[in-house]
This record gives C-alpha cells, sequence and structure tokens, in this order.
C-alpha cells in the first residue's frame, strides 16, 4: 500500500518575538467586555433556520446573510460589503448568498481573507433535541442549537475579533482584511469555484484562515494541518423489472435488497476496516488517543469494538473510511412481502490525504462494478467529490497563529488531522496559490457538529475570538515577509 508521509504532533513552540504584553492583555479585556454582545449576535444568528439543501427554504439562507452583512457593516472598518452569489457550474442557476467585504491594506502590511460559511445542515428530528434546534438554550457552560457551533460561531469569530481589534488599535488600520462568509458550504459549496474567480480582487490576500474545524479539548487549541477528501455518489443496485410476491418467487431470484446488502459488504474487511483496493492511506504521526477517549467522546456503546486497523487517529485521519448514508427502501411501517426490483444507496468515502479524488471514484466505481453478485446490475450517479488538504506549516502565517493561540490560551497548539473534509480547500489554493491557509476553529470533541444537540462551548469560543483577535494583532504589527 502506497503511503504519503508527513507528521502530525504536538506543535514546537512557535518562532518569532511574543506579542506585546499590553496589547494582548487590552484585547483580553476587550473581548472580555464585548462578549456579551457576541453571545446575544450569535444568538440572533442561530434563530435563523439557514439551511442550504435544496429541499428546504432558502428565504431562510438569504435572510441569515442579510444580517451577517448588517454584522460586517456595523465594524466599521471595511471600505466595501456586498452580498452576492455565483453561477453553479456552467448553468444558469445561481448558488446561495455569500457576503464578501475588504479594506485595502497600507503601509507594506499583509491582506488576511477570514473565511467562515452561515448556513447549517438540516436539523434532523425534533424529538431527538433536548431543547428546540432553532431556539439556542445555555445549558451549563454550552450553547446549543443548530448552527451555533458549525459555522455561526466560525462567523462571529471573524466579527468579535475585528471588533477587539478595532476597540485596541481603532478603526484606521494599517492591515488589510478581507471576508467571505459563505452560504452553502453544507450543500456542497456548488457555486464555490465561480465564486472564487468573480470576486478573485476582493478575496486576494496573503493568508487565509478557515474557521470551520476543531480544537484538541476544551483547553487545547489546535491547528487543522491534514484533512480527508471526501466521494459520496447514489449506487442503484437493480435485479428485477418489476416487484414480486417473496412468498411466490423468493428463494430462486434475487431481490435487489439481498444484492444491494452483499455488495455492501463487499467495501469491508472483517473488522471494519475498508477493501477496496487502489484506496490509499497516508502516513502521520498522531498524537496519543486511546479507546477510552474514543468512546467518550463518540458515545460508543459498551460491547461495540471499534473498527478498522492502526492508530486510531490515524484511522480518523489518514486512512479511507466508506459510510452508508442513506437507503432509498420500504419502511418498516410499510413493509410487504415483496421482492424488490430495485435499492438505491448514498455512499459517502472518505479520501486519506495525498490522493485524488478523481481516482479514489474510480478505485470505488471498479470495485462496486467488479462485485455486483448475481449479475445484477449497477448505476452509480449524483457523484461529488473534493480533495484532500495537507498544510505547509513552514510559512511566517502558521508561526504567527500558533503563538496567538500559545498568549490567548496559555497552551501551545496541537497539530491535528480531521476525519471530515472541507474541499473547497483545494479550491482556495488552485485560485489563490501563494496564500498561505490556516485552518482553526471553534469546536471541540463534545460540539457534535451536524448530529442533534449541537453544541458551542463557551470557555473555547472565549479563547479562539482572542488567539484571532491576537493574530490579527500580530499582523498589523507586521511588515514584509
Amino acid at each position: 500500500m502506497t503511503e504519503t508521509r508527513t507528521d502530525v504532533q504536538p506543535a514546537r513552540e512557535p518562532a518569532g518575538a511574543h506579542a506585546d504584553a499590553t496589547t494582548l492583555e487590552q484585547l483580553r479585556a476587550a473581548v472580555e467586555a464585548g462578549f456579551p454582545l457576541t453571545i446575544a449576535d450569535l444568538t440572533r444568528l442561530v434563530r435563523i433556520p439557514s439551511v442550504s439543501w435544496g429541499a428546504f427554504d432558502h428565504e431562510h439562507v438569504a435572510t441569515s446573510a442579510e444580517s451577517v452583512a448588517e454584522l460586517v457593516r456595523g465594524l466599521g472598518v471595511f471600505d466595501e460589503v456586498h452580498i452576492r452569489r455565483a453561477r453553479i457550474g456552467e448553468g444558469d442557476e445561481l448558488g446561495q448568498p455569500a457576503v464578501v467585504a475588504r479594506r485595502a491594506a497600507r503601509n507594506g502590511r499583509p491582506t488576511v481573507l477570514l473565511y467562515a460559511h452561515h448556513d447549517v445542515q438540516p436539523p434532523g428530528r425534533d424529538e431527538d433535541w433536548e431543547s428546540a434546534p432553532f431556539e439556542p438554550t445555555l445549558r451549563g457552560d454550552r450553547l446549543y442549537g443548530r448552527g451555533a457551533a458549525d459555522d455561526k460561531a466560525g462567523v462571529m469569530s471573524h466579527v468579535a475579533a475585528v471588533r477587539a481589534l478595532v476597540e485596541v488599535a481603532g478603526a484606521d488600520l494599517d492591515l488589510g482584511i478581507a471576508l467571505f462568509i459563505e452560504g452553502e458550504e453544507e450543500f456542497g459549496s456548488r457555486s464555490f469555484a465561480n465564486f472564487l474567480r468573480d470576486q478573485r480582487d476582493l478575496l486576494e490576500a496573503d493568508a487565509i484562515v478557515v474557521a470551520d474545524s476543531n480544537n484538541w479539548d476544551v483547553d487545547t487549541p489546535a491547528l487543522t494541518v491534514a484533512l480527508r477528501g471526501n466521494v459520496t455518489f447514489r449506487l442503484t443496485v437493480t435485479t428485477l423489472d418489476h416487484a414480486s410476491h417473496s412468498g411466490m418467487f423468493g428463494g430462486a431470484v434475487p431481490d435487489a435488497m439481498l444484492a444491494t446488502v452483499r455488495l455492501l459488504d463487499t467495501l469491508w474487511d472483517a473488522d471494519g476496516a475498508v477493501a477496496v483496493e487502489g484506496l490509499r492511506s497516508a502516513g502521520l504521526t498522531t498524537p496519543e488517543y486511546d479507546e477510552a477517549q474514543l468512546r467518550a467522546e463518540t458515545g460508543l456503546l459498551d460491547g461495540v469494538a471499534p473498527i478498522g486497523r492502526g492508530s486510531i487517529l490515524s484511522r480518523i485521519w489518514a486512512q479511507p473510511s466508506i459510510t452508508v448514508t442513506g437507503v432509498d427502501a420500504p419502511s418498516v411501517a410499510n413493509a410487504s412481502n415483496t421482492l424488490l426490483p430495485s435499492v438505491a444507496v448514498r455512499l459517502s468515502a472518505r479520501i486519506a490525504p495525498g490522493q485524488d479524488a478523481a481516482e479514489a471514484f474510480e478505485a470505488l466505481r471498479d470495485h462496486l462494478v467488479a462485485h455486483a453478485p448475481f449479475g445484477a446490475r449497477i448505476e452509480i450517479d449524483d457523484v461529488d467529490t473534493g480533495q484532500p488538504f495537507l498544510v505547509d506549516t513552514s510559512g511566517w502565517a502558521v508561526a504567527e497563529a500558533k503563538a496567538a493561540m500559545t498568549e490567548a490560551w496559555g497552551r501551545e497548539p496541537v497539530d491535528i488531522g480531521v476525519g471530515g473534509s472541507i474541499p473547497f480547500i483545494a479550491e482556495l489554493i488552485e485560485e489563490f496559490p501563494s496564500a498561505q491557509i490556516l485552518v482553526t476553529g471553534v469546536e471541540d470533541p463534545d460540539s457534535r457538529a451536524h448530529s442533534p444537540n449541537e453544541s458551542l462551548h463557551l470557555g473555547v469560543f472565549r479563547r479562539a475570538v482572542l488567539a484571532e483577535a491576537a493574530f490579527l494583532a500580530r499582523l498589523e504589527a507586521r511588515t514584509g515577509e
């Protein structure tokens, strides 16, 4: 098996001098004084059900964009603020509204692009939530609600960090700041590439902060340096041209459900590791992380064993995985004694850093075709791919970010990989190849993004805002490369 090698491990002391202690304490005081307003603004955003998926009312996404634009205009530092859309692919359909803003750099200062997204995942079933998904609710030190962490807290981390910087340094900054708050990240960022090209003059920057990831725990910051890519598609398995009575013909002809179950089972070895030839792993050195921590963070039931091989974090960060995320078949309540002619499933594969997503899709397609049982007919469509990502950690922006995190959190950050995907980062790199990419976040292992009872830890959020404000202050003081 071919491996791509890199290290993902606790960070060393960042290079460069520490930020001025007085400035840091002023920023800390500004973040603290502004925190009630920051939380109030966040709760207003969480109340907007801005689900960008096709089956939902997109007027809410438009309302969310307007609300974000109002917050950005209220900062008083941007030369221009716009709500804009871009075409999806080559057609005429437009993507969801995004907020873009820019202030020009002066006197040799760099420009930083701050990215987050204001759309959210569907809430799922209300009964799975302890409180209503779009009614932000404070319980203990966590704020619950859909988007409270992913990623409206990311939006507010940018807003609050700029507010604190302006409070300390004034609005007449030399630092160039661009802002891009996307409106369709949770629905595949379908217009993203066109949007970057259309708005290139507004978005071009020396460093890009993507506030859409995780921290090591509630007390330890992290910089994400490795992300898996993704391949998703619909697989349809057909064995009959019409349904038949299962009692009359069962046992003689293969129904589509039987063929689908047998075919899906070929995707994994007996221990749950992926068994598709051509899907590769990356050789990442990972921090300590034991099974007890895995169980605590995932809710893995007693007696249910983890799957896969190698260190636990290597399975999540550096190896491929395949998940069946949906099945089109009769529900149990509506089941009849019928041989199904056709079954469709949604497959979601995560691709290790270092492997091309198109290559991975070909490996999956070839495997499914080759392993179709009973001569079943296989159809694959609705394909979506996203490239994995490895960060170059040698640049000045990473050093400045790690120093700011250390100052704000009181602990050095950990370089982490993430099992999830942020496919648009590859498009950012393609459009802005000289920009340095920083993937940060406001989440912690118990934020439960995309799940019921999603939440934001307020202590993590406060420290993340201060870290970004300290990073911006460092860039405001920076000249040259």
